[in-house]
This record gives structure tokens, sequence and C-alpha cells, in this order.
């Protein structure tokens, strides 16, 4: 693949562990807003320029997406922000709980999305491809990075391993917890041999960043457009900002699903239905069910957990999208028992997912909800399912520790822009 080293805007090491900030789509537009109240200087006032508005102003306007620009150009002019323009790699170490996992910080090549070299398993939202698209278009950057896996290389492996023994550029943990190490690649030597060993990585996979690299990948169609014959196919707007986790180092975590009632039925009628789905069906009992296998499933219902085993998996074995568990229990229960016909539209169903707890899942049902806990969704089904060329059902993986935004902003922009202190916005009058 074509992942190359690049030039960006970073935060001044004081600054990064007050500026990084979690994904713009963690955030509800409320909690963004606390967020942003609570650090104010963060990144995520930038990701989220609507927090800088009144609650009931529109959170697409045009002036929200002046305001991430004017902001950006700010944390420039005061130096939380500087620009190293010397094209490198980076490598980004996340820690979490004994854990940790080390990317590569490249960017990969947009005609490397295009032909399915980087290869994707999740359908996008058009409205939400449209918002970072104008966040692009109004500041010039590709702001977030796209969480890519690779199956493992160990040469590429050692390379990483031997470039982390440098002094790091930021070393931070972070409000979760999370200790957040940054390297900088920059000695030609060691860019052309990390250059030289992505090149053998013959596909990867997004693991989280679908939308923002189908808006990137859109940006780029419309500046091809508006460059014509002087497009030459190295301008920045055709790479991705993008990390390369190694895919052994990940941790997945389950994403449950909860229904707001049981569709009008009984309890004896709703473990009925269920069996007749396809599963055994344990009695009642008081202690939560964490599934830990492929096919077992928890339920909780009528104030009672009872663990589900799925017997009928001969039946979805050879499909690689129907033998997940976030697809049996879509086609089997909630679909045709509990009448969730769409998941991605349906007010009825919402979602858990990472470390909430099966104590949220008991919460959130009530006392006339239906709560389901699943084993979480490996790295090696995701890439089947992606090499197979096909799509998971939503919400079925959840990947922590999350990669912070703002530690690396590319401008992408062919002209100049305001992140260069120029054709600056006007200041918003509050």
């Amino acid at each position: 693949m074509h992942a190359e080293p690049f030039a960006c805007y970073r935060p001044a090491p004081e600054s990064a562990a007050e500026f990084a900030a979690l994904p713009y789509d963690v955030f509800d537009r409320e909690g963004a807003a606390g967020y942003v109240n609570e650090h104010p200087r963060s990144f995520l006032a930038i990701d989220r320029p609507e927090t800088g508005f009144s609650p009931d102003h529109d959170m697409y306007a045009d002036d929200v997406y002046a305001h991430a620009a004017e902001l950006l150009h700010k944390r420039v002019a005061d130096g939380t922000l500087v620009r190293d323009g010397r094209p490198c790699y980076y490598l980004y170490r996340l820690e979490q709980g004994g854990r940790e996992q080390t990317g590569i910080v490249a960017a990969c090549s947009l005609d490397d999305y295009s032909n399915g070299v980087i290869r994707r398993h999740e359908s996008t939202r058009r409205a939400k491809e449209e918002d970072r698209i104008r966040h692009i278009r109004a500041t010039g950057c590709q702001t977030g990075p796209i969480f890519l896996a690779y199956r493992n290389n160990p040469a590429l492996e050692a390379l990483v391993e031997a470039a982390k023994g440098a002094e790091p550029l930021y070393d931070f943990t972070d409000g979760e917890g999370v200790r957040q190490t940054v390297w900088r690649v920059a000695r030609p030597a060691a860019v052309e041999a990390f250059q030289m060993m992505l090149a053998y990585i013959p596909r990867a996979y997004i693991a989280d960043g679908h939308h923002r690299a189908a808006s990137a990948a859109r940006v780029c169609q419309e500046m091809r457009t508006e460059e014509g014959r002087e497009h030459t196919g190295r301008e920045a707007y055709n790479y991705l900002l993008c990390v390369l986790f190694p895919a052994s180092q990940l941790t997945v975590l389950p994403y449950e699903r909860v229904v707001a009632d049981a569709a009008g039925m009984g309890e004896d009628e709703l473990v009925a239905a269920v069996a007749a789905a396809g599963f055994e069906v344990g009695p009642r009992r008081e202690e939560p069910v964490e599934p830990g296998e492929r096919g077992t499933f928890g339920m909780y219902a009528f104030g009672a957990w009872r663990e589900l085993h799925f017997v009928d998996g001969d039946a979805v074995a050879a499909d690689p999208v129907a033998r997940l568990d976030a697809s049996v229990l879509q086609d089997r229960v909630l679909g045709p028992v509990l009448g969730i016909g769409d998941p991605r539209e349906d007010p009825r169903v919402s979602f858990v997912g990472g470390a909430a707890g099966l104590g949220e899942l008991e919460r959130r049902a009530g006392s006339t909800g239906v709560a389901f806990s699943l084993h979480a969704t490996s790295v090696d089904e995701l890439m089947a399912v992606a090499d197979a060329g096909l799509l998971m059902p939503p919400k079925s993986t959840w990947f922590e520790p999350k990669l912070r935004s703002g530690l690396f902003i590319r401008r992408i922009a062919n002209k100049n822009t305001v992140i260069d202190g120029v054709g600056r916005p006007a200041p918003r009058e509050d």
C-alpha cells in the first residue's frame, strides 16, 4: 500500500495534553458542549464548532464551520499549534489497563481506498458525510485520523519497536486514563525504511473512521475537478490521515443492544419466541450474563437475565456476515421477534458500546425493555467481511481506546487557507 510521510500542524509539546480530544462522534451535542465548556482550548471546540453557539443555533449553518476555521487560525497564531514542515512519520502508542497498541501515523493513498487496498466493512450516512465535508472545506485540513488495522508484519513491527527507543515527542495520560505517547520519525534513513516496509502491506482495514474516509474521498474528487489539467496525483488532498495498527494488538469490546419494550409480549411469550428462533434459553438468574464465546448471548427482561445459545449455527456458517453475533441477533430476534426492522433508524433500539458494563444494560432496559449482551466481534471476523466485499450490521465493533483527535492536522487545500494565516474569516461577534 501507499503510506507516505507527511507534513502537518501539531500541538506544541506543552499543549498536547490540553489540546488533544476524543473523536467528534463520541459525543452527542449536549455532551460536546459540556466538554468544551470545561476544556475551552481543546481540539473538540474546533471539531464540534457548534459548541461555540447557543443550543438552538443550527449546528450545520455556514457560520458554524467558519467558526471552526477561525478557532484553528487562533490556535496557530497563539502557538498552541506548530507547523512540522518536514515530511515524516509518527508512532502513536496508547496504553490502557495493562495493554498497549502502537500505530504508524501516515498519509495513505485515497486511490488505495477507492481500489480496495484499504477495505471497509460499514456503510455511511450521507448527512454525516456532509458534515465532515463542510468541516474539511472550511478548514482546508484533515483533522481526525482514520483507524486502520493490518495483518501482522514482524519486520515492520521490529522497525517500530526500534524507533520507540528515541525520546518521545508527547507523553501524557488523558482524562480517561489512557497513556498517549508519540514519537517523530524524521531521519531520512528511517523514513525511507518505513516507507519501504509499508509498501509491503498488501491491504489495510478501516476499524474506525468510515465517515472520515468517505468525506475525504468526496473532497478529493472535488479538488481534482477544480485542478483539472493541473492535477498531478501528488497533491496533499489525494491522501488520508491514518494510523495503522497491527491487528493482534487491538482490543474490540462488545456492542450491546437495548430494545425499549417487549413488543407487547409477556415473559413466557418472549422466551418461547426466542426459543423458536433457534436458541436454547436458560433459566431466570440474577447474575448478568457476560458471553464468553461466539453464539452465546445474555438477555435481560422482566427483571431477570437468561443465557441464550444459538443452536442453528450451521445455517449461517458459510456467510461471513450472517454468522456474526450481531447479525444472528438482528436476523433471528430483533427483527422477527421484537419488530426492529432497520436498527439504524428505529428509535426503539439503542446501543451500548465499550466498557459501560452490564449494569448499564439493566438500567436502560428498566422494567419494560429487553437488553442483550453479546460476545465481541473479532478483528478476524471484521477482515473476513471486508475481504468478501460485504458490510457488517451497524454497531458491530467498539474499538478501545479511542484515538485522540488534534494531535496531527494535515493541511490538504490546494490554495492557502486560514491555517496559513491567509483569508482569515472575520471574528464572530458574541
